[in-house]
């Protein structure tokens, strides 16, 4: 089958150094498996670390790819609910473990060490295969599984978001960032989002946001305590950095703080006198329990969310979909036909 690998690590701005398109064997499917012919894989930030060697335990060649969508072959003998032709998504977090409120020693992700979804066959055990939502065209949902689960798990379990909140959501452009806008304006919160670009402030105004403000601004802070009335109680950010200390400056207080990544690096100024006097809640979250997945699906299903789509590229230009998420030029989900 038809596979892009990662062959090495170490980004020097030509991604095809970094990246190949080759032959290999088809996974062969054991008797708790699934053997799905994948249509659509999604890219994510993961990967992008993967190829730029910012990542631990990484072992080379592998195929990315987390996100997938896709059709049944065949099913293993101890595996009931699924026919040749069933249309698929894979939760990618396996391993979760007992415990709902944390990962277990023994979680892992789809492609990385195990190879992902950048390819024509994937063989999944059956407990991380779930239908489609019928909704959802099967590039549409291939956006789904890494970023949704982040977002779902962040928005519902640790934010424990509700109508009456007021949430910013700084960097709106990612597929979790935009994942969250959709689930929050689902249950009519009042979003806020910030961004270097005016476009992606109008993109998300357009998909419910009551207004942004474009965070290369001087005093954007301000700008945003203005337009929202001082009313922020609730912040989802994957960024990191500085973001997280200014969101503790205007945040309300009894606000609550999510942190799901940190593209812009660690904090470097902690206020931690805000912390204790506003009486601020901070959680970490990554991806979610397969019951959270499952949540997930069904929320979906229910309130008909469509994920957002950036664009979509054939697999043969695989080098420009990840310089179009490293150029951040994306608004949503990048996708791959395979």
């Amino acid at each position: 089958m038809r596979a892009v690998l990662i062959t090495e690590t170490g980004f020097d701005g030509d991604f095809h150094k970094n990246l190949s398109i080759q032959n290999i064997p088809d996974p062969e499917a054991g008797e708790n498996d699934v053997l799905v012919n994948i249509k659509f894989a999604a890219l994510n930030h993961r990967d992008l670390w993967i190829i730029k060697g910012a990542y631990s335990k990484i072992r080379l060649p592998v195929v990315p790819g987390s996100d997938c969508s896709g059709v049944v072959v065949s099913a293993g003998k101890n595996v009931t609910g699924f026919l040749h032709g069933d249309e698929v998504i894979i939760n990618p977090g396996f391993n979760w473990g007992d415990n709902e409120n944390f990962q277990s020693g023994e979680f892992k992700i789809l492609g990385m060490p195990d190879n992902g979804t950048l390819s024509e066959y994937i063989a999944v055990n059956k407990n991380y295969v779930y239908k489609k939502p019928a909704h959802l065209s099967l590039s549409s949902a291939a956006a789904i599984p890494l970023t949704g689960i982040t977002a779902f798990r962040s928005v519902f379990k640790k934010a424990e978001l509700k109508k009456t909140d007021r949430i910013l959501i700084p960097g709106i452009g990612s597929g979790v960032s935009t994942f969250v806008l959709l689930f929050a304006v689902s249950i009519g919160v009042s979003v806020f989002v910030t961004s270097g670009s005016n476009e992606k402030i109008e993109s998300a105004i357009s998909l419910g946001a009551e207004g942004g403000v474009n965070y290369n601004s001087d005093n954007w802070e301000k700008e945003l305590s203005e337009i929202s009335l001082n009313s922020i109680n609730v912040v989802i950010d994957g960024s990191g950095g500085n973001t997280i200390s200014k969101c503790m400056e205007f945040i309300n207080y009894g606000g609550r703080i999510v942190c799901y990544g940190a593209t812009s690096g660690n904090v470097k100024d902690f206020p931690m006198a805000r912390l204790f006097w506003k009486q601020l809640k901070i959680f970490g979250s990554t991806m979610g329990s397969p019951e959270d997945f499952n949540e997930m699906i069904k929320y979906i299903e229910k309130e008909k969310i469509s994920p957002v789509v950036d664009k979509i590229f054939k697999l043969d230009n695989i080098s420009d979909a990840f310089e179009r998420m490293n150029n951040s030029e994306q608004f949503g989900k990048i996708v791959v036909e395979i």
